[in-house]
């Protein structure tokens, strides 16, 4: 999956730290990154590169000893093309890349960077201002949290647990397709836990929401951080309770269906919690 870069490891404790011009630099657009392409592959930038000399930066983690920060000027790039006084503009390799794209082109370790550096990212943008009193926050200087000097309040990021669920019927399992998604491929049910939920319960209310099935022997299978939605997504298996016969939800699936084992090869791609599930049940771990 995105997050197995062994033997290197991603080391996420907070630190306060000075950027330096060699460390690597996450400038975000919406849903675009900032990437250099040349003839060696893609990569992030080195803060030297970009000769943004007043630009404000936050630590975000490290990948063995490479350390990574994110540009936290958000309205000065447009995502499109770069500005004379933009980040970038005196580099002419560097070009904005749709995140969702990189899964299919670049190496896992530079995904599995850009995807958790953009969770940051959206909590960092969508948090400027407290929620209780409107005033701007500040980084605290111990941990990863954003602190309001006005009213106390604090701000952690936002992780949201999701299960993933294949649901399975002897040799075959069922797969959907999203509804109105830029994914068009197939995947399994899927939904967020509520509150006062386990996850287990969450499990059995999307397959009988989005399929209108009943489900049994719900077993645990693994879990992976999916930062590109701010997600921490619950793998569990579980098998057919009763009738057999689908009824979607059209509002979340364009599609739903029966598939034999058999047809599940090749579907692992090595990126996806969803694809690695589909490659274990063809293969018989579960």
């Amino acid at each position: 999956m995105v997050q197995d870069i062994a033997p290197k490891k991603l080391y996420n404790e907070y630190e306060l730290k000075k950027p330096k011009g060699s460390d690597f630099v996450a400038a975000f657009s919406e849903n675009k990154v900032l990437i250099i392409q040349n003839k060696s592959g893609m990569r992030l930038p080195r803060i030297q590169e970009l000769h943004a000399v007043d630009a404000t930066y936050q630590y975000l983690f490290r990948i063995e000893e490479e350390h990574y920060f994110l540009y936290m000027d958000f309205d000065s790039l447009d995502g499109e093309g770069l500005d004379p006084a933009a980040p970038g503009s005196s580099c002419p390799q560097a070009v904005f890349c749709k995140i969702s794209g990189l899964r299919s082109q670049a190496e896992k370790e530079l995904c599995f960077a850009v995807y958790t550096a953009y969770h940051l990212y959206q909590w960092y943008r969508n948090n400027q201002f407290c929620g209780r009193c409107g005033r701007r926050v500040e980084p605290d200087r111990t941990e990863r949290m954003l602190f309001c000097r006005q009213c106390g309040n604090q701000i952690y990021p936002k992780i949201a647990p999701a299960v993933i669920v294949a649901v399975t019927d002897g040799d075959r399992i069922l797969l959907s397709k999203y509804a109105g998604r830029e994914y068009k491929r197939y995947a399994l049910i899927a939904g967020f836990t509520e509150i006062g939920e386990t996850a287990e319960e969450t499990v059995c209310r999307e397959v009988m929401e989005e399929v209108g099935l009943r489900v049994k022997n719900i077993r645990y299978y693994k879990t992976q951080p999916w930062g590109i939605d701010s997600n921490f997504l619950i793998g569990y298996f579980a098998q057919l309770d009763g009738d057999a016969a689908i009824r979607i939800d059209e509002k979340e699936l364009a599609a739903a269906e029966w598939v034999d084992r058999a047809q599940l090869k090749d579907m692992d791609d090595g990126f996806s919690l969803t694809r690695e599930m589909m490659r274990a049940f063809y293969e018989g771990e579960v």
